[in-house]
């Protein structure tokens, strides 16, 4: 069942296999001389084994994926070479699924022509990244290239009477090869050190006797004989007396007593005003060995520690021996337990037990005996972002509130946030404002075009966003610039807002462009966080979503499976959607999530058993997902069509609210995160994934010119939120 699920999936995405049984070309009996194979089992990071090389012309491509390969688990597993990037050869089109339990066992084949260059390969099912690599063509028809290169050296500079070189020598490479070709020279100095790619002759200005190896490798692979030159450097005459000025540090992480914690970084350094620094040394302990200083000295063991260290300079004068001591000790043991955390309500209550005027809510944070200690405390209100908790946290707005809170230690632990909800009623029991609109966004966002002033509660309990009314339909700019005006011009009188946020406030106001002819707003709100709007959408498939007392709604807090909530009302053809989301996933993990758009009817297809997957297969999915790690789709991204990087999204702090909008007008689809255009996507037909995926409708593989809407739930620890939907048909 698992293997069935799995490759309808794939099939879904366009992982279509090719086999010899299913190739014409196999039909005829022809096969390629050059057989080229992959195989793969239980990793899904890495094949278990893949060729690096081949020669220009027919092939035959094997990929196994099997018991005998190593697949225990019964995971399907692709091959495909990319096509869309330009660093690598685009003429192979290959993309073969194999699964333990298909039709050929996991073996298949396919005959493919290479050409010289280089192919990048790798796995197409979702989560399997890594699993990639390049095949490198060389060119064929004069025989494999089986000879090595070969490598010679030259050693210049001016010599004295001995035949040492005075100052310094630099030492040139060259090679040749009649076969494929130079690819690289590499060189090592001393019989120790490492391979580096050879660019430019190598300069050696320590004084003393020198070894340089060097090798060469032609675009076959082959790798001639390691050779070397020695040669020595003495010093240019001098009247230099006076020894190098030596110097050292010890860095590191300390306990409260000067001890370094598990290691100490002891890096020397050695200056000369005369000859120049030849040499520096270094010992461990009274009586360690002296040994050539090439970087920072790390130690480790603990204990008391004495690190000498000495120089000399070119003309062969000695500075004396210095020493550190420090002391490494032991890092105690690995706190993992996170704070606990405590919360109070103080205030005056009525006889309903709300809190008249105001509440003042008090956190409390304690990391135990041995611990590492509170490093900090965040509280949310109303379930927006986590802000830094400082100060009892007065409440003073009118309504029913939820006080978010969590402790994070000093070795990284962050408490599972608890809440604490209550209600606030004003003096003399006045009800909770009617305000024009509901606005518990950070700054005062105009339209599309963020203010950047705080959006504070005003004297009258509602947030200066909520007064502007900018989701209203207005007939003229010019009305909604005046209502504006008399809305500033208050809350400037009032002390709410000074002159420059007053100036900045107005700007984003005229730059919004609301009330302008074809800029009213107009939005229908489908979800406005009332169980009667809540009501109206279906929930199809795994996961849940539930709506929250602030009136937004969280997915896969209950059940877990890939799930969506779709709006079945009616069908949108050229529409803007708006609304929030949150990333509110547990811990650091950032959730996925999507939306989706003109889908059918997903209880029209009796050919698909699972109605969520109806808005997958038909419609698009306009990625929710701020993970730097994981599936390439990120937010903003037409999953399986088209692919947007966080650096063009942009990303904000996890349990922050971000505004999106999906603009779809014929077949130009538009999405905006936070009023900043993130993607633009034409659907053309034109598919990310190779080959095309083969479910599409319409003649042309476009989607659908009027669908649906809908939330997805991914699992249960994709745990994201959403509230303020809104649709306008354009």
């Amino acid at each position: 069942m698992w293997a069935g699920l799995l490759a309808a999936l794939l099939m879904m995405l366009g992982l279509q296999t090719t086999s010899a049984a299913g190739d014409p070309r196999s039909a005829s009996g022809a096969a390629a001389e050059q057989v080229l194979t992959w195989t793969a089992g239980d990793s899904i990071t890495d094949y278990v084994s893949a060729p690096v090389t081949a020669v220009a012309g027919a092939a035959t491509i094997v990929f196994e994926n099997s018991a005998a390969t190593g697949n225990t688990t019964g995971m399907p597993h692709t091959l495909t070479f990319a096509t869309s990037d330009p660093e690598f050869n685009n003429d192979v089109q290959l993309n073969i699924l194999a699964n333990p339990a298909d039709a050929q066992g996991g073996k298949h084949t396919a005959e493919v022509t290479l050409t010289p260059g280089r192919y990048f390969y790798h796995c197409t099912i979702p989560g399997h990244g890594e699993m990639q690599g390049i095949l490198t063509v060389t060119e064929g028809g004069g025989g494999e290239d089986t000879t090595a290169p070969e490598a010679t050296a030259k050693v210049t500079g001016s010599q004295n009477a001995d035949g040492e070189y005075v100052g310094s020598a630099s030492v040139a490479l060259a090679a040749t090869d009649e076969g494929s070709g130079v690819e690289r020279i590499e060189y090592a100095i001393g019989a120790d050190g490492a391979w580096q790619p050879y660019t430019a002759p190598v300069v050696v200005d320590q004084v003393g006797t020198h070894t340089v190896r060097y090798r060469a490798l032609d675009k076959a692979g082959n790798v001639s004989a390691e050779q070397s030159v020695e040669f020595t450097v003495a010093a240019p005459q001098s009247d230099d007396t006076t020894a190098p000025e030596t110097s050292a540090t010890v860095a590191g992480e300390k306990n409260d007593a000067g001890d370094y914690i598990d290691m100490a970084t002891v890096t020397v350094t050695a200056s000369d005003t005369g000859t120049g620094v030849n040499t520096i040394e270094y010992a461990i302990g009274a009586d360690g060995a002296w040994q050539p200083y090439t970087g920072p000295v790390m130690v480790h063991q603990v204990g008391t520690h004495t690190v000498r260290y000495r120089a000399t300079d070119r003309a062969g004068n000695a500075a004396a021996a210095k020493s550190v001591q420090f002391t490494v000790v032991a890092a105690p043991p690995q706190d993992t337990t996170p704070p606990a955390t405590g919360v109070t309500v103080e205030g005056t209550k009525n006889s309903d037990g709300a809190y008249v005027g105001d509440a003042k809510v008090t956190v409390t944070a304690d990391d135990g005996h041995g611990g590492s200690g509170v490093a900090g405390v965040e509280y949310s209100l109303d379930g927006g972002p986590y802000l830094a908790y400082t100060a009892p946290v007065v409440v003073d707005r009118a309504g029913r509130h939820t006080v978010a809170y969590r402790a994070t230690d000093r070795a990284g632990n962050t408490s599972e946030p608890l809440t604490v909800s209550f209600t606030v009623v004003a003096d003399g029991g006045v009800p909770a404002p009617n305000c024009p609109e509901y606005d518990e966004r950070l700054t005062v966002i105009v339209g599309t075009v963020d203010s950047g002033v705080p959006n504070r509660v005003t004297n009258s309990r509602c947030r200066i966003g909520e007064l502007i009314e900018d989701e209203k339909e207005w007939t003229s700019q010019a009305l909604f610039l005046k209502h504006v005006k008399t809305v500033l011009d208050r809350l400037k009188k009032e002390g709410v807002v000074d002159q420059r946020e007053y100036r900045a406030i107005n700007k984003a106001a005229r730059q919004s462009g609301i009330g302008k002819p074809g800029q009213t707003d107009g939005y229908r709100k489908i979800l406005d966080g009332s169980q009667e709007s809540f009501g109206k959408w279906e929930h199809v498939g795994g996961g849940s979503f539930a709506l929250n007392p602030d009136g937004s709604i969280t997915s896969g807090t209950s059940r877990g499976g890939l799930g969506m909530l779709w709006f079945p009302e009616r069908k949108y053809g050229d529409f803007s959607l708006k609304l929030q989301w949150r990333d509110d996933g547990p811990g650091t993990v950032n959730a996925n999530s999507g939306v989706f758009v003109r889908f059918p009817q997903v209880h029209d297809h009796p050919e698909e058993p699972n109605p969520e997957w109806v808005a997958i297969k038909y419609g698009h999915e306009v990625q929710v997902f701020d993970s730097p790690t994981g599936d390439m789709y990120k937010t903003g991204s037409v999953y399986g069509f088209d692919r947007v990087g966080l650096a063009g999204a942009g990303v904000t702090q996890k349990g922050t609210w971000n505004d999106y909008e999906i603009r779809v007008v014929d077949q130009h689809y538009s999405v905006y995160r936070n009023g900043v255009l993130i993607n633009e996507f034409d659907n053309i037909g034109g598919q990310d994934f190779t080959p095309p995926r083969s479910d599409d409708p319409g003649t042309d593989g476009r989607r659908f010119a009027s669908g649906y809407v809908g939330l997805q739930v991914h699992s249960t620890t994709d745990v994201v939120s959403f509230r303020d939907v809104r649709i306008k048909e354009l």
